[in-house]
């Protein structure tokens, strides 16, 4: 399966709000749980402002010109981990595309980024557990460490 990958620019926002609407579908349908309320459009205006004031990135992998998998990153600072780090804040493959290895091959054009932007390191959240196991495992497969804890949120809007 032969999968181009580019970093996402502006004019992908609409691209990129699709595929991950469809993640936060995908979770909620899994988990019996609305974790998320978010809709394309304003995810799609927000996306597109993100990117354009270079608070966000996204890499997005096209197989025969249809996108199939999206990454979006972003980049902050940790003590703990010696500075500057990048934050996987989004991580989807169409399900029809994940027995390919496109996960794994997305994941390898994120670290290519983040060695680009000198990132000491990259760090995500999981999906809830025990309903995304396999994709625990996928992250521990392609060298990702459980560090501990929990996702935690709290809404100040």
């Amino acid at each position: 399966m032969q999968i181009n990958f580019k970093v996402a620019k502006v004019e992908d926002s609409k691209t990129i709000g699709s595929l991950v609407l469809e993640l936060t579908n995908e979770i909620c349908e899994l988990t019996n749980a609305q974790h998320f309320n978010i809709n394309l459009s304003s995810t799609i205006e927000r996306c597109g402002e993100l990117i354009r004031d270079g608070h966000y990135a996204a890499i997005i992998g096209e197989y025969q010109s249809k996108p199939i998998a999206v990454a979006t990153l972003t980049e902050t600072y940790a003590l703990y981990a010696g500075g500057k780090i990048g934050v996987i804040q989004e991580f989807y493959v169409l399900p029809e595309a994940r027995s390919f290895g496109v996960g794994a091959m997305l994941f390898e054009q994120v670290r290519e980024y983040g060695k680009l932007h000198n990132w000491s390191c990259i760090e995500l959240c999981t999906p809830p557990l025990p309903e995304f196991e396999r994709t625990l495992n996928f992250y521990q497969s392609n060298g990702l460490t459980p560090v501990g804890g929990r996702k935690m949120r709290q809404a100040l809007k």
